[in-house]
């Protein structure tokens, strides 16, 4: 008896709800000479067993970063913008342009995912990358955009946002 299967092909018995799925962190990384990135070591296993190993690479085009899901995470982000009631032509050309840059993926035994070219254009990743954790997904930023969004202005970033953190109640202030 096969018993059942999500649409990954990843029995739903050992899918994200049985997992702690939460990607933390950010961790520094150099593509290979074919695009591929290294998945950390923490989170393979897990992967491996949550989803086949199977990723989603989309596009964040406010971001200029590639977000990286897991697959049956992909598929709730799916059923989430089909969902929307929006019907406008702007709504619809962001569906398109998004769609355009996502791409399933498979990571290898090594742990490694290739990029597709067009994504790693898009975002202009060449070399230096990095990887941040942020929930339920990875998002992969080239070195140069990170270091401009992130890196440069975390001050003018951590005063904007201090009324912000006060009213989420997550246990800290800025």
């Amino acid at each position: 008896m096969w018993g059942e299967v999500g649409l990954s092909g990843v029995n739903p018995s050992k899918t994200h709800s049985n997992y702690l799925l939460m990607f933390l962190g950010k961790t520094t990384l150099s593509l290979d000479s074919k695009g591929r990135i290294a998945i950390p070591a923490k989170y393979r296993a897990q992967l491996t067993e949550m989803c086949g190993g199977k990723l989603v690479i989309s596009y964040n085009p406010l971001d200029k970063c590639l977000p990286i899901y897991p697959y049956d995470e992909w598929l709730e982000c799916e059923r989430k913008m089909e969902e929307v009631e929006d019907q406008s032509d702007q709504f619809r050309d962001f569906q398109r342009l998004l769609y355009s840059f996502t791409n399933e993926v498979d990571m290898d035994g090594s742990g490694r995912v290739l990029i597709p070219q067009s994504s790693r254009e898009e975002v202009g990743l060449e070399k230096n990358a990095v990887l941040i954790g942020h929930g339920r997904k990875f998002e992969l930023w080239s070195e140069e955009n990170w270091l401009q969004t992130f890196e440069k202005g975390n001050e003018k970033l951590i005063e904007s946002l201090k009324s912000r953190t006060e009213r989420l109640h997550i246990g800290f202030r800025l």
